[in-house]
């Protein structure tokens, strides 16, 4: 594989499908994938939205930095699916950059994002109200635009379509 060194970090609204592509991706690449969120719910034994609820917004940001941090120290995963919030953290962004991460943007449309939260099954804490969802979405913009890279999800790409694009632009992956 070409850029074999290389590590990334995938970011984006939450279900923009940043898990899905990551899990493409592992597999076309033949590495190892790491999902914040779920690192995240098996140190703290329970879910995020019952870590958000009990303990605050606050603390689940320290809780995710805190497991960010710990995965790029340890982990040898050159796919890393970050929450939603994670990369609108200043303190993480820091992190990857000084692990030479590179960090690439899933972007779509707020509508898109939302089909998914309403068809998903995970509790979204952020995403109750519709309204206050779009706000969320259009202030996180301004923060997953200083990605390094920036692939556009479009309803006629599957994601293992948007991981072969990675592949193929990111790592120099040539498929037949």
């Amino acid at each position: 594989m070409e850029n074999s060194s290389q590590r990334i970090v995938l970011t984006g609204f939450m279900g923009v499908g940043k898990s899905t592509v990551a899990r493409f991706l592992s597999f076309l690449l033949e590495c190892e994938r790491i999902d914040l969120d779920t690192v995240i719910e098996e140190s703290e034994k329970r879910k995020i939205a019952a870590i958000i609820e009990t303990d605050g917004l606050t603390r689940f940001r320290e809780i995710e930095t805190e497991n960010l941090r710990k995965i790029l120290q340890k982990s040898d995963a050159k796919i890393i699916a970050l929450g939603g919030g994670a990369w609108t953290i200043e303190e993480n962004r820091n992190l990857i950059k000084s692990h030479d991460l590179t960090s690439i943007w899933l972007e779509s449309n707020f509508q898109h994002c939302w089909r998914n939260i309403l068809l998903s099954k995970r509790v979204r804490p952020l995403a109750q109200d519709k309204k206050q969802t779009r706000k969320l979405f259009e202030e996180r913009q301004k923060v997953y635009c200083l990605a390094d890279w920036h692939f556009i999800i479009r309803p006629e790409l599957t994601s293992f379509e948007i991981a072969k694009q990675i592949a193929e632009e990111v790592f120099l992956i040539k498929f037949n």
